[in-house]
Parts: structure tokens; C-alpha cells; sequence
């Protein structure tokens, strides 16, 4: 067995480690922000909001870490979890400006 061989399930794992971790950071920052955006939005007050969505967020962090070791695909695993994070802080992020 080569070097290059014995390395490349190592790499796979770390790299799905990373996925979980830090796509799923992303993720989840995303839906606090725009879930505590999107409520407060809708009337509900600013700390009622930001409790209930950083409650659920910890399921979705959750969720999102485990998926992303069930997953079949590592590319679809990071671009659900970076990709969509970053969609929905940028959309919390414009309704902020709006709500501003």
C-alpha cells in the first residue's frame, strides 16, 4: 500500500470532521440570525426571539453535525452547510437593513 493510498481515508475523515464542525457553525449561525431577524420582523420581541431561535438552533446544529456523517456525498454535505449558512445570513442580513 503507498503512502498516497493509506493518507486518503484520513483526509476523507478530516475533511468530514470539518464539515460537521465548521459547516455546521455556519449553518447554524445562519438560521439563528435570520430566524431572529425573521421573528422580530414579525412583531415578537427582540429577546423572546433571540431565546427560542438559539434553543432551536441547537437542534439544528445537531442535526446538521450528524448529517453530515450520514451523508453519502462530502461535496453536497459542504455545499448544503457553508452554502446555505451563508444564503441565510445573507438574507438575515438584508432584512436587517430593511427592518433598520
Amino acid at each position: 500500500m503507498t503512502a498516497s493510498l493509506a493518507t486518503r481515508p484520513r483526509l476523507h475523515a478530516a475533511l468530514r470532521i470539518a464539515a460537521a464542525v465548521l459547516g455546521g457553525y455556519a449553518f447554524t449561525w445562519g438560521f439563528i440570525a435570520l430566524g431572529m431577524s425573521g421573528l422580530f420582523a414579525l412583531g415578537m420581541p427582540f429577546h423572546d426571539a433571540e431565546h427560542l431561535v438559539s434553543i432551536l438552533g441547537m437542534l439544528v446544529y445537531l442535526t446538521a453535525f450528524l448529517w453530515a456523517f450520514a451523508a453519502r456525498s462530502l461535496a453536497r454535505v459542504w455545499i448544503v452547510l457553508a452554502g446555505g449558512g451563508a444564503f441565510m445570513a445573507a438574507a438575515a442580513s438584508v432584512l436587517q437593513g430593511v427592518l433598520a
